[in-house]
C-alpha cells in the first residue's frame, strides 16, 4: 500500500518522462518507484544518508536500477555534489524547518539548473502548516529561490521554488 501523502508528492512535483530528478531523504523507495514509473529518458537521483534507506530503495527498486532510470546514493545532503536536476524534492526531512538549513539549501541551489525547481513536501494535513511552511518559505527566500509558494491539501503542505 503506498501512502497518499507519497502519492500527493508524486503528483505535486508531477515529474516529465524526459526530467533529471532528485529526491532527497528517499527513505525505503516508495516515491523513487512512483516517479520512475513515470520516466522513459529521464533519470532519478534518490538520496538517502542511512545506509538502510539506500539498501531498502534499492531493492524495491531493482528494475529501475537496471533499467538506468534510477541511480541510489548514499551521502548527507550538504555532502551531496550533483548538478543539473530539472526537479529536487524531499518529503518529510524536517532539515528544512528545524534548523537554518544554510549549507543543505545551497547544496540543492546549485544541484537544481537554472530555473529548476525545489518542492520541500510534508505529508498529512494543515495541522500546524503555518509555522513550517512560513519558515520553510522565508528560508528559501534567503537561500536564492524565488517564486516561493507555499502549498496545503488534505494530503500535505509544502513549498515550492524555483531557482
Amino acid at each position: 500500500m503506498i501512502p497518499d501523502r507519497i502519492r500527493w508528492a508524486v503528483d505535486v512535483v508531477d515529474p516529465r518522462a524526459d526530467e533529471h530528478l532528485l529526491e532527497i531523504g528517499c527513505g525505503p523507495g516508495v516515491a523513487a518507484a512512483l516517479v520512475c514509473e513515470r520516466l522513459t529518458t529521464g533519470r532519478l537521483t534518490a538520496v538517502d544518508r542511512s545506509p538502510v534507506a539506500v539498501e531498502r530503495t534499492r531493492r524495491r527498486n531493482a528494475a529501475h536500477l537496471e533499467s538506468g532510470r534510477l541511480e541510489v546514493v548514499q551521502s548527507e545532503l550538504d555532502k551531496l555534489a550533483t548538478r543539473g536536476a530539472d526537479k529536487v524534492f524531499s518529503v518529510n526531512v524536517n532539515v528544512f524547518w528545524t534548523t537554518d538549513a544554510a549549507r543543505e539549501l545551497a547544496v540543492l541551489h546549485g544541484a537544481l539548473r537554472p530555473g529548476g525547481r525545489l518542492y520541500v513536501l510534508y505529508g498529512g494535513g494543515p495541522t500546524g502548516e503555518d509555522r513550517v511552511t512560513r519558515t520553510i518559505a522565508d528560508s528559501l527566500a534567503v537561500h536564492g529561490f524565488v517564486e516561493v509558494e507555499r502549498i496545503s491539501s488534505p494530503h500535505g503542505i509544502g513549498v515550492v521554488a524555483r531557482r
